[in-house]
């Protein structure tokens, strides 16, 4: 796939890192089966993340990704305002109500520290380490190399691409707009970077040096074709593999994505208080119309108390339903294996040639 560390694949199909909904069992598929099986580790402590690197390794001896959230600094903290907190949570009571549950105290921490993740990953040697929302610290790119890891950076628009090439990372996933879950814009606001995939890939491609990975709204063999062709090295596919039986989504949330048409998926801060992209159910527009969204991590911490318990009750209405515009091209494939042969059907267009 070209570059000094290219990605240690014999099929350059890597599976998106769901944050949330990651399973071992997928990873390890993707990677079984010659791709890159990726690992979301939001949330995810130190001590979490070497159960989890323990149970892939007992699972394939094959690569794997893990992949971190970048902190961006705008991150609120449980040291901020009560009065902020105690409004966000008023504002869902209907929703807690509904499923009888207590509404929540405000934590000790939203989410593990970065700094405590990223030790975990580098002591676990994973192959690759991706990073979502921004340019990962030099001495950490750098401590990567040193263990032979390989890092990979994500980008909504050029700048970002050229930021995360000038910061030293070995691989650029592009995301277009068309992808399900969160926007990972990083230098500006992310409705401000809304490019489309067939318009993004060509352009990183040409200004970038380090090989480009094409994301958003590639579901089977044509879309892959189409990214080769437009010079990407790979690809990067998240709701195909998302739909299979192996994924940690619900029946619900499969369900919705082979429903919901191209236009049919939103994006909305409802959920996590970024922006993401995914199918609207009613807790989706009851969060919406109340006006009440609070900045994330608290938002996605809170809507998370009662997420889990309606996945757990199998109610669809009040679940968070992540998913990209190509849902409905995943419809007859919730196979696993029979995702990952569509999509490497598509691989016979060579990358374009520098």
């Amino acid at each position: 796939m070209g570059g000094v560390r290219a990605l240690p694949v014999d099929v350059p199909i890597v599976l998106g890192p769901f944050g949330g909904l990651s399973s071992v069992e997928l990873t390890a598929t993707v990677s079984e089966l010659g791709g890159l099986g990726s690992f979301g580790l939001y949330g995810y402590d130190a001590e979490r993340i070497e159960r989890t690197v323990t149970a892939l390794r007992e699972r394939t001896a094959a690569p794997f990704a893990l992949n971190l959230w970048l902190p961006r600094g705008d991150e609120l903290s449980p040291d901020d305002s009560e009065a902020s907190f105690a409004a966000a949570v008023e504002a869902l009571r209907p929703v807690f109500d509904e499923l009888s549950l207590e509404l929540p105290d405000r934590p000790a921490r939203y989410v593990p520290p970065f700094d405590e993740q990223i030790e975990a990953v580098l002591e676990a040697r994973p192959a690759v380490v991706s990073f979502v929302f921004g340019v990962p610290p030099r001495p950490v790119v750098d401590a990567a190399h040193e263990r032979g890891i390989v890092v990979v950076g994500t980008a909504t628009t050029v700048a970002e691409g050229l930021a995360l090439q000038e910061g030293g990372v070995d691989v650029v996933v592009g995301t277009g707009m068309e992808a399900g879950g969160h926007r990972v814009s990083f230098l500006r606001a992310a409705e401000d970077s809304l490019v489309g995939l067939v318009a993004l890939i060509p352009q990183l491609v040409d200004a970038l040096d380090v090989p480009v990975i094409a994301a958003g709204g590639i579901a089977d063999r044509r879309g892959v074709a189409a990214a080769r062709a437009l010079g990407a090295a790979g690809v990067q596919v998240g709701t195909a593999f998302l739909r299979t039986s192996v994924s940690a989504a619900t029946a619900e949330h499969r369900a919705a994505i082979v429903s919901t048409p191209a236009d049919g998926t939103v994006l909305t801060r409802a959920m996590s208080g970024r922006l993401g992209r995914g199918v609207p159910n009613r807790v989706l527009r009851e969060i919406e119309a109340s006006g009440v969204v609070a900045p994330f991590p608290v938002q996605n911490w809170l809507t998370g108390r009662f997420r889990t318990v309606a996945s757990e009750r199998g109610v669809a209405d009040l679940q968070g339903f992540w998913a990209g515009q190509a849902s409905l091209l995943t419809r007859d494939r919730a196979d696993a294996a029979a995702v990952f042969a569509e999509l490497a059907a598509g691989l016979s267009v060579p990358p374009r040639a520098p």
